[in-house]
This record gives structure tokens, C-alpha cells and sequence, in this order.
């Protein structure tokens, strides 16, 4: 490639979007040419600064229209600040100016909001697990205090495949928490969801939760009060659970009065 092609490419090198043969040969004529070398510097920064700024995600098609449009872009030369020193290797001895190319500025702004919805992504991924985390703690907390409550009263259960369950109530928390050893693992797809018995309607209480490492037992608090509810049933619905129920009860227990 002549010099004065080369002079065009840092833009493309800054973004590290160029093909390794061009890539090397660019590297040989930047450790000769002062003027590029502090273009590619300068529109990296800029590129990074840009990338703190801007929080949307571009489209995924917008890199690949930039890089199409690449050889279609006419290059202007910069302002007199930029001017290359006469005589300087690979400038046949006449002095040029350089202004950053149109596609390098666009490419620029793409990939600075690229690092921009990277960053926004991740930020909003560790807002998501400290979200998760407090409401584990919450439910771990409301669970104990039911179990410990004075007024805490229990009742057990035969399952399935010899597996048990136990219901503990605590009228004065106005919530039960459901224990089950020995219970497989759901199919594949479904989940085991627990339902309050208000008197012959069945009311959501929640999807069951393995407890800890242990992918037969459970220690699950029911979503919310009691009420006036007389027993709690388990059945096996789809990955998410269901409205009202779509299978046979596995279990129905009454609660303990």
C-alpha cells in the first residue's frame, strides 16, 4: 500500500479493524510518522471517553455499515496543526495536512457506544444480583422467625417415591413455611408450585426452592399470609408455575389448627 494510503488507516487501527497484513504493514509506517502516531493516540482517547459517556447500545448493524463504507469515504487532510514536517520519510518531501477522516469519527462513536452499553449492561447485571441477594436474605430471615415463632405448629406428610413433607404455620406471623426431603427433582420444563386451600379454592403460594447444594431437599416460605386458609397442596406445573393448577395434587395436607 502507497504512504498515502497508509496515512488513512488510523481511524481503522485506533478501532483495531484492520486485517493483520494491514495491521503490520501500518505498524512499520507508524514508528516513521510522528503525525500518525499522535492521531492514533488521540482518537483512541477519544474513543474511550466516549465509551464512559454514552449509555445506549448501537445497532449490530451499525459496525458493519461504518466498515462497508470505508473505502467509499473521500480523506481530507487535517488542520495546519497537523502539518508533517517537509522531507519527512514517506511524504515525497512536500508538506500535508490531516484532518480525521468522516468514517473514523463514526467508527469511533460506534464502538464508544459499544463500551457504553457493555458498561451499562454490567452495571445493571450487579444492581440485578444485590437485588436477588437482599430478597434471599429477606425470605431466609421471614423463614426463620416463622420456624422459631412460640406459636409455631407442624404437620407431616407422605409425598412420593417414600419422599415427606412437613408444613410448619405460625398464626401469630400469619405464614407457613413447607419442608420436603427425599423429593426428586422436578421434570424437566416443570417446577413443584405450592398452593394455600381456601376452602376448596386453590390460591398460588409460591414455587418450591431447593435448599442450598441439595437437590432433594427443600425449605420453602410460602408466598404470602395464611389467612384463613385450612390446607396447602403441591403440584408439578410448568417452569415459571401456573394461575390454578393443571395436574393432580402430589400431596394435599391440612394446617395445622
Amino acid at each position: 500500500m502507497s504512504d498515502a494510503g497508509l496515512h488513512t488507516l488510523t481511524g481503522a487501527y485506533a478501532l483495531h479493524a484492520l486485517p493483520e497484513s494491514e495491521r503490520r504493514e501500518f505498524e512499520r509506517h507508524l514508528s516513521d510518522c510522528e503525525a500518525c502516531s499522535v492521531e492514533v493516540h488521540e482518537l483512541s482517547e477519544t474513543a474511550a471517553r466516549l465509551g464512559l459517556a454514552v449509555s445506549a447500545a448501537p445497532p449490530r448493524e451499525l459496525r458493519e455499515r461504518v466498515l462497508r463504507e470505508v473505502a467509499t469515504v473521500r480523506q481530507e487532510p487535517p488542520p495546519g496543526g497537523r502539518r508533517a514536517r517537509s522531507g519527512a520519510p514517506g511524504h515525497n518531501g512536500a508538506a500535508r495536512t490531516r484532518r480525521w477522516p468522516a468514517f473514523a469519527l463514526a467508527a469511533s462513536l460506534a464502538a464508544a457506544a459499544g463500551l457504553g452499553g457493555v458498561a451499562v449492561h454490567q452495571h445493571q447485571e450487579a444492581q440485578d444480583a444485590r437485588h436477588q441477594a437482599r430478597a434471599a436474605q429477606q425470605e431466609s430471615e421471614q423463614l426463620t422467625r416463622v420456624l422459631a415463632a412460640p406459636d409455631a405448629q407442624s404437620r407431616s406428610g407422605a409425598l412420593k417415591d417414600g419422599a415427606t413433607g412437613t408444613v410448619v404455620v405460625s398464626r401469630s406471623q400469619d405464614r407457613a413455611v413447607f419442608l420436603a426431603s427425599g423429593l426428586a427433582a422436578a421434570p424437566s420444563g416443570k417446577a413443584y408450585q405450592l398452593w394455600f386451600d381456601d376452602g376448596g379454592t386453590m390460591r398460588s403460594a409460591g414455587l418450591m426452592r431447593a435448599s442450598g447444594d441439595s437437590s432433594t431437599t427443600y425449605a420453602t416460605l410460602l408466598d404470602g399470609p395464611v389467612d384463613g386458609a385450612t390446607g396447602m397442596g403441591v403440584t408439578v406445573e410448568p417452569a415459571g408455575g401456573s394461575a390454578q393448577p393443571t395436574s393432580a395434587p402430589m400431596a394435599l395436607m391440612n394446617l395445622p389448627a
